[in-house]
């Protein structure tokens, strides 16, 4: 049979959506909350991961061994995220145990917040953001991410700084929480084997009782492009190699061209039989060297990244500009029937995975309040053409406008 989406949205303005497969082995679940680092005032950057950290502590009725025993004991699979625009809190289930798993996440989505939890985990949270000041890649996306976007709240760093979480308080982490956590600015995005109409009705008599808030609107951030890049120079006694990260602008998660976008980064960094991986690391030049394309609410961005020996970084830089240069007009017939082998492959064994459907169903529905068919988004990729990479190339020169480059410096 084929997969059918549905649609409810309950009284309180919680939005149901599936992707129903009557032919599924299992079924997936994830309640996906439009809120992340760019909603967060500067002053409590990094609460709505501290946040997706306490969801687990338990609530009123559950404590955090109670929860996650009885995920344990229905054989879920269940985590969360959090990005710049959204968090997450998912699992997947045989669908026999669909209604309980439902049952738990929902009852997860209002926890205790207690002060005593909240004191314990910060401490964690302290040990993760200094985890990532040990990786090269992580210090330097933060730190361009951050110039890039300035001062437009997609700047903020997920986990946020030391300095932000360490004057956290719980209180407004509550605050946080009441506004964000909303019926109105939450979906429930389902998908695989599951009756629709009774997960619904059961979903209601969990969450039925949840409150609007009708949250602020985002504003998009102005893109700068400009003759002469901004450079972060950086240096950092512990790391012993060179590397460099630029960001362009890009396009946003609303815009046809977006489609276009990832296909040329992938041309461009993709980790093997890519541009840059000939002409930096099967070269020898460089140790790696990548290229990604992120669509935000609003905007975009491309990034480049690559790693070497730092006396060599200025010739790495150089490399990198004249692939991008030539770039739009190097592309081939080959190259195009290429990434749209490796878009269909992505597909099909995405499409083989409820838990896989249902975080495209909820990103997408979050980022753009629409549904649009894995059918549909594979047979718009399939139509692209050399024409139109070209264009998007022209119109979104890859080159970056934001550079930060992390060298090794002498201990003092």
């Amino acid at each position: 049979m084929p997969i059918e989406f549905k649609q409810r949205v309950l009284p309180n303005g919680l939005t149901v959506i599936a992707e129903v497969d009557p032919d599924a082995a299992t079924s997936s679940a994830g309640f996906f909350v439009k809120t992340g680092a760019r909603d967060e005032d500067s002053v409590v950057m990094g609460v709505s991961h501290f946040l997706e950290h306490m969801m687990f502590k338990g609530t009123d009725e559950f404590s955090a061994e109670q929860l996650n025993r009885a995920f344990d004991e229905i054989g879920a699979k269940n985590n969360a995220y959090t990005t710049s625009e959204m968090t997450c809190f998912y699992a997947s289930s045989l669908p026999e145990h669909t209604l309980r798993s439902l049952e738990l996440l929902g009852k997860m989505m209002r926890p205790a917040l207690r002060q005593a939890d909240f004191d314990t985990e910060k401490s964690v949270i302290l040990e993760e953001i200094a985890m990532y000041k040990d990786n090269p890649f992580w210090v330097l996306f933060e730190a361009v991410t951050d110039r890039h976007y300035a001062p437009h709240p997609l700047g903020h760093r997920v986990l946020g700084t030391a300095e932000t979480i360490e004057n956290l308080t719980s209180s407004q982490m509550r605050n946080y929480f009441q506004q964000r956590y909303s019926a109105d600015n939450t979906t429930v995005a389902l998908a695989g084997k599951l009756d629709f109409d009774r997960t619904c009705d059961h979903i209601a008599s969990i969450c039925g009782s949840w409150t609007r808030t009708r949250p602020s609107g985002r504003t998009a951030p102005t893109a700068r492009y400009g003759d002469a890049p901004v450079e972060l120079r950086l240096t950092d006694a512990k790391v012993a190699r060179g590397y460099l990260l630029g960001m362009a602008p890009a396009p946003a998660a609303d815009d046809e061209r977006r489609y276009a976008a990832a296909m040329l980064a992938q041309v461009l960094g993709a980790p093997d039989n890519s541009r840059l991986h000939w002409a930096l690391v099967e070269s020898g030049l460089a140790e790696d060297a990548q290229a990604g394309f992120d669509a935000h609410d609003g905007a975009g961005d491309y990034y480049v990244f690559a790693a070497g020996e730092p006396s060599r970084i200025g010739e790495i830089h150089a490399v990198i500009q004249r692939e991008i240069n030539a770039l739009a007009q190097s592309l081939t017939q080959d190259d195009l029937e290429r990434l749209r082998n490796k878009v269909r492959t992505a597909a099909t064994v995405g499409g083989e995975r409820p838990s896989d459907r249902m975080q495209r169903l909820g990103r997408q529905w979050t980022n753009l309040g629409r549904y649009e068919s894995l059918d549909a988004e594979v047979d718009r990729l399939g139509r692209i053409t050399l024409d139109e990479l070209r264009s998007v190339g022209e119109q979104f020169p890859l080159m970056p406008s934001t550079i930060g480059i992390l060298t090794p410096s002498s201990p003092d």
